[in-house]
């Protein structure tokens, strides 16, 4: 794997800590997901109207990622609703790099190499370890059952596209099209909440929106990664993500104790730097 690819996703990850810093305080995370999601339609449509579209062989996976994605977003919301950020996210996130890696094997025949699992599974144990005193204190069964289901469909989605931008012929339009068809998450939720929204303040407005679109950046990298690196290597640095929000919440949020976040930081680094060896 490349210099540059790798810092293409670490970049994407420090985005994507980002974006859930910024909604970390919102108070409904239902609407504010509906919000950022608003944040992808909007660059998204500016940008389907300007470019071609993608291979005719990359639109069922476009609309399948679209599917997953509903899936994604409920189940994260009950997970959020039996259980705290810190609990839910670094479960969901920290399962997700051996689940692409074995999709990967799977559909896509994409093995990787011993050293590359070793790499993973630190990735996996610094994401687990930045929140273990929150994990050991005692967690809902409902919202670990959230978290997992989470994970597996973030893990069926990093597959699908990753599958569907290699077929697609022009990154920029399968991601500027995956983006577009977060209006079906839109109306649903619009919907949903229609007697809510009018009396959100602007800064929810804002802040879901600007979120969205920080996170449109943070997935348009890692799409553009997934075609010159393997699947799995892409997913488990991009979930390094979870690290990076720890460590912004220690430095800017004061949260946490810092020599749990420097130990995890310590694995994340030395899982990142295996696996970029490996593959």
């Amino acid at each position: 794997m490349s210099l540059s690819v790798i810092l293409i996703v670490l970049l994407a990850a420090v985005l994507h800590a980002t974006w859930n810093t910024i909604v970390k305080t919102a108070a409904d995370g239902a609407i504010t997901l509906g919000l950022v999601a608003l944040g992808h339609v909007l660059p998204g449509t500016v940008m389907v109207l300007l470019l071609p579209l993608p291979s005719a062989e990359s639109f069922p996976y476009i609309l399948l990622t679209t599917v997953i994605q509903f899936g994604y977003f409920y189940t994260l919301c009950q997970g959020y609703k039996f259980g705290d950020l810190s609990v839910v996210y670094p479960i969901a996130r920290g399962i997700v790099p051996a689940l692409v890696s074995l999709w990967a094997a799977l559909f896509v025949g994409e093995y990787l190499p011993l050293q590359a699992w070793v790499g993973i599974g630190l990735i996996a144990l610094g994401i687990i370890f930045s929140s273990w005193s929150v994990l050991r204190s005692g967690i809902k069964k409902r919202a670990v059952g959230f978290a997992i289901a989470t994970g597996i469909f973030i893990s069926g989605y990093s597959l699908t596209d990753g599958i569907g931008v290699r077929l697609s012929g022009n990154t920029l339009s399968y991601w500027a099209w995956g983006a577009v068809l977060n209006i079906f998450i839109v109306m649903f939720l619009g919907t949903r909440y229609r007697a809510v929204l009018p009396h959100m303040p602007a800064r929810t407005w804002v802040v879901g929106i600007a979120g969205g679109m920080v996170s449109m950046i943070a997935y348009g990298l890692v799409l553009y990664a997934k075609n010159f690196a393997p699947l799995g290597a892409v997913s488990a640095l991009r979930e390094t993500s979870v690290i990076f929000a720890a460590l912004i919440g220690f430095v800017f949020l004061k949260e946490g104790y810092w020599a749990r976040r420097l130990t995890a930081a310590i694995l994340m680094v030395a899982g990142v730097t295996t696996l970029s060896l490996a593959v």
